[in-house]
């Protein structure tokens, strides 16, 4: 299980019109190979910085399934409006501690 923590930085003029469409967002992603799930966390302190938490089965299945099919573009469209600045998006594995 792969985790890709994304921040996104938002145009504070439109967060209420991003929280609405993130059902919208959710409906497309949701559709790729791979995917588990995701959540959206809004940070306290920066009311313009969210985190879209997103599970795969692979990093394969983000890096090439989602952002190499059309899904990805129409992801692209619903949320990209609302950016103020392209989102940084990593990827972590579990760390076993014993």
């Amino acid at each position: 299980m792969i985790l890709e923590i994304a921040t996104l930085d938002i145009k504070n003029e439109e967060l209420k019109a991003f929280e609405a469409i993130l059902p919208k967002a959710k409906a497309v992603i949701s559709q790729s190979k791979g995917f588990v799930s995701i959540e959206f966390q809004n940070c306290i302190e920066t009311s313009t910085k969210y985190l879209a938490l997103i599970k795969w089965e692979t990093l394969e299945d983000h890096t090439i399934g989602f952002r190499e099919s059309p899904l990805f573009q129409e992801w692209r469209a619903v949320l990209s409006p609302f950016f103020n600045s392209a989102p940084n998006a990593e990827h972590f594995k579990v760390t076993e501690v014993k």
